[in-house]
């Protein structure tokens, strides 16, 4: 049963961030399908919390997109319709070959090659690996998600940084579609010997490749096809 002791102020709040990242990691995963309908009730038994900071969390996945409400009835995991794709895709693709062609431009302008940054991308690396063949995937999904991340602030740009922030949650939503996690995990070592080289050319090319097997493989998992025009 959930726990039925009344949260007050830093406490709740607190409470209400757990209950949120565990709802959002469930729904990375594949725990909660799209389309499932989450009851208040049975998220706050299943996470032993109170159903006060699940209804909060509830909520702020709500505002974020990952939730939608249902007349009368609730909540439920929002789907991506192809629209969706497609709209994360043209923002993410430029944004994220910008990204890896401004690391490795850095990374060649410091003096010894060891941009700071560096060692927390290649430790992200690490993380997918040691994830890797977990059932569940949340571990390995946030160690991709984290990998572009890593990037980011490696490129060393703030505008590009908060952009990209507003699309963490679709992209870790749609690196849980994983085909081939392996595949994945290799790109992501490519891009990084051409970060590491300081290379911003084939960093960029090999980010683009990326980008788009990447879109391939949510569009074949959402839609059984990678046509993303319709």
């Amino acid at each position: 049963m959930a726990a039925s002791t009344p949260e007050t102020g830093r406490n709740r709040t607190s409470l209400g961030a757990r209950a949120r990242e565990a709802v959002r990691e469930r729904i990375v995963d594949g725990r909660y399908p799209m389309g499932a309908r989450l009851v208040e009730r049975e998220v706050a038994e299943e996470l032993r919390m109170s159903r006060v900071p699940v209804r909060e969390a509830l909520r702020a996945l709500v505002a974020e997109g990952l939730l939608e409400l249902l007349p009368h009835s609730g909540v439920r995991v929002r789907r991506l319709e192809r629209d969706d794709v497609r709209y994360l895709y043209e923002v993410w693709e430029p944004l994220a070959v910008q990204a890896s062609r401004l690391a490795a431009r850095r990374v060649a302008g410091t003096a010894d090659g060891v941009a700071p940054g560096l060692d927390a991308l290649r430790a992200s690396l690490a993380r997918a690996e040691e994830a890797a063949g977990e059932e569940e995937g949340a571990r390995e999904v946030a160690a991709h998600t984290e990998f572009h991340e890593r990037i980011v602030a490696l490129a060393g740009n703030p505008l590009l940084a908060r952009t990209m922030e507003q699309l963490s949650w679709q992209l870790q939503l749609l690196f849980g579609m994983r085909e081939e996690p392996a595949h994945m995990r290799a790109q992501h070592a490519e891009i990084f010997r051409h970060i590491a080289a300081g290379d911003e050319d084939l960093a960029a090319a090999s980010t683009l490749l990326h980008v788009r097997d990447s879109r391939a493989v949510a569009l074949r998992s959402l839609f059984g096809d990678s046509t993303l025009y319709t």
